[in-house]
């Protein structure tokens, strides 16, 4: 199994065709070979490369930086001398006076598999420039860790966004090699670009079904995405960033659970197993209690529910993590129907508009869970179509 940066390193002809070019590196704490050397040394230390610039995404080449909106300063590699430009910064997009700094820009992030993580829009944004500046492109592809499945509502035009960059689901399915294939493709980009593919990745097969179990080490690709299991259930569980509910932040596994004070875990998982047990295939819930030490409810006793994706229940093709969170709100919002769900904060530079309208792509989620007319079936109705349409969509950038 071998990774796009270890492909590139491998491959003396590869390297060849960097000779002579000013490189830059976009890269984060996971951009790592596969015995752990991170992509600046082990590119720095080739004779045919010359690198000349690096940048970061949200939170920092050094990915120290723990929440949102939390910005990363420009600096100098103090090991290789290089500038480090930060896509998190002061701005969003490459400014041009970096554009001149490099020939071919390389990627190499860790993503994981959903519309919202942030890597996603960084690689939009940099095509973009790369196409109006004439830059040459290589994403050094990783694997999805979540794996083939697609789930969720599509994003709705002027619901675009840092956490939105076009119109895909939830969850995509692709690796990041194959999402600007798409990008090039649905936003007519002249750019030239190039995808370092992988060698032997099987998301079909187990026990990974998309990461590597065994195989390769897993590296934090952001603060709080410690492990598979997150990874796995991020799609869903990152909708609790935009209510009053504990996503885990603080405590050992950030969203891979949630929960507050002021509800009752076992009731609401009761509920969930009432209004759509179809929905809970392929995990375990579990009740639980946790005390974050810091972020939502710091200090706090919260019952809480783990959502449980490892082991025999753990099922990749019936597990649908955007629809188990999604019936979590549903049951709070049956069980406590005046509950305080919906967090009103500026979330990832888009203001004026509810945080879970904003990781959504459209009113539509919050307004299935408000309503209380409204059943699972109707939320299958409005997704299942728009699921099936991205899967069509998604078919000719396939590369694996």
């Amino acid at each position: 199994m071998n990774f796009g940066l270890d492909r590139l390193l491998s491959d003396p002809a590869l390297r060849a065709e960097l000779k002579g070019r000013r490189v830059a590196l976009l890269a984060h704490p996971a951009s790592v070979t596969k015995d752990l050397t991170h992509a600046v040394d082990a590119l720095a230390a080739c004779p045919e490369i010359t690198l000349t610039a690096l940048f970061g995404p949200q939170h920092g080449m050094k990915g120290d930086l723990q929440d949102n909106m939390m910005e990363s300063p420009d600096y100098t590699d103090p090991v290789h001398g290089i500038p480090v430009f930060s896509l998190y910064g002061e701005v969003r997009r490459p400014r041009g006076q970096w554009m001149g700094t490099f020939d071919v820009l390389l990627v190499d992030l860790q993503d994981l598999g959903c519309r919202i993580y942030t890597f996603v829009t960084t690689l939009l944004y940099v095509l973009e420039a790369a196409a109006e500046h004439g830059k040459t492109v290589w994403v050094l592809d990783r694997p999805n860790p979540a794996g083939r499945p697609v789930e969720g509502l599509t994003l709705r035009p002027g619901w675009e966004s840092f956490v939105g960059a076009g119109p895909m689901p939830m969850r995509h399915g692709l690796t990041l090699g194959e999402l600007g294939l798409w990008f090039i493709d649905r936003f007519k980009l002249d750019v030239d670009y190039r995808v370092i593919a992988m060698e032997g990745w099987r998301p079909e097969e187990g026990p990974g079904f998309g990461w590597p179990l065994l195989e390769r080490a897993w590296v934090n690709p952001s603060p709080n995405a410690p492990n598979l299991s997150m990874a796995r259930a991020y799609a869903g569980t990152v909708m609790l960033e935009g209510t009053t509910l504990s996503e885990g932040r603080g405590t050992t596994r950030p969203l891979e659970l949630f929960g507050a004070p002021d509800i009752d875990a076992r009731a609401v998982i009761a509920q969930m197993r009432a209004l759509a047990p179809q929905w809970l295939n392929g995990c375990v819930l579990r009740d639980c209690w946790f005390e974050p030490t810091f972020h939502k409810h710091v200090g706090q006793l919260c019952s809480g529910v783990q959502i449980h994706v490892e082991g025999p229940a753990y099922d990749p093709a019936a597990f649908r993590p955007w629809r188990v969170q999604a019936l979590a709100f549903k049951a709070i919002r049956t069980l406590y129907p005046d509950y305080d769900l919906w967090r009103d904060f500026p979330y990832e530079y888009a203001f004026g508009k509810l945080a879970i309208d904003v990781i959504n792509g459209s009113p539509l989620l919050r307004e299935w869970v408000d309503d209380e007319a409204t059943a699972p079936g109707d939320l299958d109705t409005l997704t299942q179509p728009e699921e099936r349409a991205w899967e069509e969509a998604r078919r000719p950038f396939l590369l694996y």
